[in-house]
């Protein structure tokens, strides 16, 4: 009766996490790259927003790979 019990990191769960919002983020800032914002924020032509959402992609693909629940 020896039950071997899979423990899955949390570190993968905030991986697909960050990946997501990653995706949602950057959908939304090519959205309103085509349909501009009425009131701008100031220094809004750097897009800071989409490279959140890059860098926020990038880094839970990274993680969910690393972190990945079955790699022995």
């Amino acid at each position: 009766m020896s039950e071997h019990k899979r423990v899955i990191s949390i570190w993968f769960f905030i991986g697909a996490l960050m990946a997501i919002y990653g995706v949602l983020i950057t959908a939304s800032e090519i959205y309103h790259l085509s349909v501009p914002y009425d009131h701008p924020v100031v220094l809004s032509e750097l897009h800071a927003g989409l490279w959140l959402g890059v860098f926020m992609l990038v880094a839970g693909v990274l993680y969910s790979i690393k972190f990945r629940p079955g790699k022995g």
